[in-house]
């Protein structure tokens, strides 16, 4: 179980690029040769994320339009998407992303920067005020079938998302293993002690 958030920005920070399906089906199969899982089959690979917006904004200084469909972030995120859509064993579970009513935050940096010397802002000053809605309800939701069914005996999540804890602790207490990748990532331990093994 891959939350695709977490899993595409550790990459990246790890080969200083964009990570391609290729990346992330190698990041599968080191998590499937864990001496954990030897001799298990594989049920499935469950990538979770959430499809980049289409919406159309004013940009925050200058007004001018941004449309976000036409974006290389939109672009790059929905060829990942559509790659790892065509692997075996993949299924993708998407959310969506949602803008905040106000649209635009300041970046903190910026802001700090402005204290100490104030000066005009510009477009470049924002980020896109976004955030994803549904994705931790298809993790719940994927862990709980998993378990009730008993479809599987141990299931491996890569992520550092404590909201995850208590899809955690409902399919640890219907007996399925949960093995935790981190990606060498700083997780909160409420995180880690709820997992049966951190790697």
């Amino acid at each position: 179980m891959l939350d695709g958030g977490f899993l595409t920005k550790k990459l990246y920070e790890r080969l200083s690029r964009h990570p391609t399906a290729d990346d992330i089906v190698a990041e599968c199969d080191t998590r499937m040769k864990l001496p954990q899982v030897a001799g298990y089959e594989l049920l499935r690979i469950y990538y979770y994320d959430a499809h980049p917006s289409t919406d159309r904004v004013k940009r925050p200084v200058s007004r001018s339009d941004l449309q976000l469909g036409a974006t290389p972030r939109y672009r790059q995120s929905q060829s990942l998407f559509d790659q790892l859509d065509l692997r075996p064993h993949f299924a993708l579970r998407m959310g969506q992303v949602t803008l905040s009513p106000t649209k635009w935050r300041i970046r903190p940096r910026v802001m700090k920067d402005l204290l100490k010397a104030p000066r005009a802002l510009t477009d470049a000053d924002f980020d896109l005020d976004m955030s994803q809605k549904g994705v931790d309800m298809h993790v719940g939701m994927d862990m709980a079938r998993l378990a009730l069914k008993e479809l599987a005996r141990t299931v491996i999540v890569v992520t550092g998302d404590s909201d995850f804890v208590p899809a955690f602790k409902f399919v640890r207490r219907e007996g399925v293993k949960v093995i935790l990748a981190t990606l060498g990532h700083n997780v909160r331990t409420e995180l880690r002690q709820h997992a049966d093994i951190v790697i």
